[in-house]
Parts: structure tokens; C-alpha cells; sequence
């Protein structure tokens, strides 16, 4: 499973990298105002800047809703570093961006997922990543984890090459669970991802270990 980090915070994606378990980053507008970032080209900086410390994939999200919006702005974030892949909105002139895309060899990533059929036509249309948001559908009384079952069941009957990004991810169980199902990617927040490496037996051994050491050297 690939591990991914939705912030716009730098420290927090360096945190994550030199774990070593950092394989990429999504973002969106609205991390990026959360982190003070404003305005068309402070963006498209912050972009590069978060290319330049994370070797794998970082998706960026068009603002535009219209066909010809999406592909201008998603060309020009294609533009800014090879990593860049560019995040489309479910809706149907966003699948129309993404069969464009990808016939150009633009990977990309169709975002705000809470479908198996939406998760059919991104996949139909070449979509390199679909995001069903896991957490948000959980909000609502929704299973999030049972429509990422779904979807695995459907590529697999089909051998759809696009990759799960469960996104929307809120604890350690929701990466847990979603690993046992077979989703491709997470993307969480670094407390989530960090929350992975803790369990009370662990600080228990740890303390027993290190005060029998020190009793071993009076």
C-alpha cells in the first residue's frame, strides 16, 4: 500500500518523508488557504515547492468545472513538475477532461468519489487515480469502507489499471481496514499515519527493557 499525506504543510510532508514510508501528496484549496496560501501563483509555487521534497506523486486540483477550463489549467499544472498529477472533479465534463488527459499521458486523479459507478467511469475514462472519500461518507451514515470493497471488486473483475486512493481518511483503523481490502493508496493526515506506530504494549516493553538495562549496569 502506498502511503500518501493531504496537507499543504511543509513541515508535515518533510516529517513525513524522512520517515521513509512517504510515497506522495494530495492537496487542495482548501489545505492551502488553511495554510495561508492564497492567490493564483503563490499556489502553482507551493506546488513546486512540495514537488521538490517528495519523490513520487503530488496531485493538484483544477478550480474549473467546465471542459475546456479543466484541460487549460490542468496542462499547465502538468507543466510545473513531472510528479504533478492533475485532480479533476467527479462530474461529467471532468470525465471528459480525464479521457483527454489521459490520451496526452497527463496522470491524473478523479476526486470526490462517494460511488462505485462514478468510480466505473473514472476508471472506463483512464483515470490514473480515483479518491473515494472514506471519512466524509462515514459523516452521513454511510459504509465508506464497503464502497472501497466495491470498487476493488470491479477493477479486479475487470483489470482496471487505475489505482484506489482512499482518501478522507480520519485514524490508524481506516488505513488497517483499508490495507486488508486491497486499496492501492491512503492519503491521511501525518497524525494518522504516525498513530500506526503506536500501542500501549510497545511503551510497556520499551520501559521494562530500558530499566533491566539500567539495572544491568549499577
Amino acid at each position: 500500500m502506498k502511503f500518501f499525506i493531504d496537507t499543504a504543510n511543509l513541515a508535515e510532508i518533510r516529517e513525513a518523508n524522512d520517515m521513509g514510508i512517504l510515497d506522495g501528496v494530495t492537496t487542495n484549496p482548501s489545505l492551502m488557504a488553511k495554510e495561508g496560501i492564497t492567490g493564483a501563483n503563490n499556489i502553482l509555487n507551493h506546488y513546486v515547492q512540495i514537488c521538490n521534497i517528495v519523490d513520487g506523486p503530488v496531485s493538484a486540483e483544477v478550480i474549473a468545472t467546465d471542459y475546456e477550463g479543466m484541460v487549460r489549467e490542468g496542462e499547465a499544472l502538468a507543466e510545473l513538475h513531472p510528479n504533478i498529477v492533475v485532480k479533476i472533479p467527479m462530474i461529467t465534463e471532468g470525465i471528459k477532461a480525464i479521457k483527454y488527459f489521459s490520451q496526452k499521458g497527463i496522470p491524473t486523479n478523479c476526486t470526490l468519489i462517494f460511488s462505485a459507478g462514478q468510480a466505473l467511469l473514472a476508471a472506463k475514462a483512464g483515470a490514473t487515480f480515483i479518491s473515494p472519500f472514506l471519512g466524509r461518507l462515514d459523516d452521513v451514515s454511510t459504509d465508506g469502507l464497503s464502497l472501497i470493497q466495491q470498487i476493488r471488486t470491479i477493477y479486479d473483475n475487470y483489470d482496471f489499471g487505475t489505482e484506489i486512493l482512499a482518501a478522507s481518511i480520519r485514524h490508524p483503523m481506516h488505513i488497517i481496514h483499508c490495507a486488508s481490502i486491497g486499496a492501492d493508496v491512503m492519503t491521511g493526515p501525518l497524525s494518522a499515519i504516525k498513530a500506526l506506530a503506536k500501542h500501549p504494549l510497545t511503551d510497556i516493553g520499551l520501559q521494562q527493557f530500558l530499566a533491566d538495562h539500567a539495572k544491568g549496569n549499577k
